[in-house]
């Protein structure tokens, strides 16, 4: 090899290390994503402890782990336990994905006037989640939450059984497209859309999901 060969290699080389590096100080910068994975065992996270140890595993992976993650989740309350809102657990903001654009500044403002879309929600690697008109259709994001961010009250299942249930029940999932059937409110809701079938895998496919969370870092 001619050394204008080696010196080629090894100008491509330095570049691919650069464009590596840039893109992970940009995922190490990030405080919001949508996991790229579910649980495998549908929305069984093992609780919201478990939850919040995907996310982090996930964002570790790709370089941000030094911030403290949690998933946005509620829970419901319980004889032992008082509800837990999913606004309550994610920090203060603002929160910014993979490519340095802000979804919201505020808890108020991202259960107000926000930037979530499809466009500005990718996963923790910066890839785009399929929505709707895709194929498949993976909309559905779990989060057991009322519109503001709340846990819901009564004894309907809202939550699968607080993150524990991969077969019977049902969970509040929002649709982080804002995209659904109609033009209503809950349609184009990001964080409470409908209940979903089921708990288990299968059956948050059937409605357009895969058991994604939303991940913000709280500190």
């Amino acid at each position: 090899m001619s050394r204008l060969d080696i010196g080629a290699a090894v100008s491509v080389a330095a570049l691919a290390i650069g464009l590596s590096a840039g893109a992970l100080g940009q995922q190490s910068a990030m405080t919001f994503f949508v996991t790229s994975t579910g649980s495998g065992k549908g929305a069984d996270f093992g609780g919201l402890a478990g939850a919040d140890a995907h996310c982090q595993k996930l964002a570790a992976a790709v370089g941000a782990g030094n911030h403290t993650w949690r998933a946005y989740l509620s829970a419901s309350a319980t004889p032992s336990s008082a509800a837990v809102n999913a606004r309550d657990r994610i920090g203060a903001g603002p929160w910014q994905n993979t490519k340095g654009v802000v979804v919201a500044s505020s808890v108020a403002e991202l259960h107000g006037n926000n930037s979530l879309y499809k466009q500005t929600a990718p996963t923790e690697t910066g890839e785009t989640v399929k929505g709707g008109g895709d194929t498949p259709n993976q909309h559905d994001i779990l989060t057991g939450s009322q519109p503001d961010g709340t846990a819901f009250a009564g004894a309907q299942d809202t939550t699968c059984g607080n993150w524990t249930k991969s077969g019977e029940g049902s969970a509040v999932v929002g649709h982080f497209d804002r995209r659904g059937l109609d033009d209503s409110a809950a349609a184009k809701s990001w964080n409470s859309s409908h209940p979903s079938r089921g708990c288990s895998d299968a059956a948050l496919i059937s409605t357009g999901g895969a058991g994604y969370l939303y991940c913000f870092a709280a500190k």
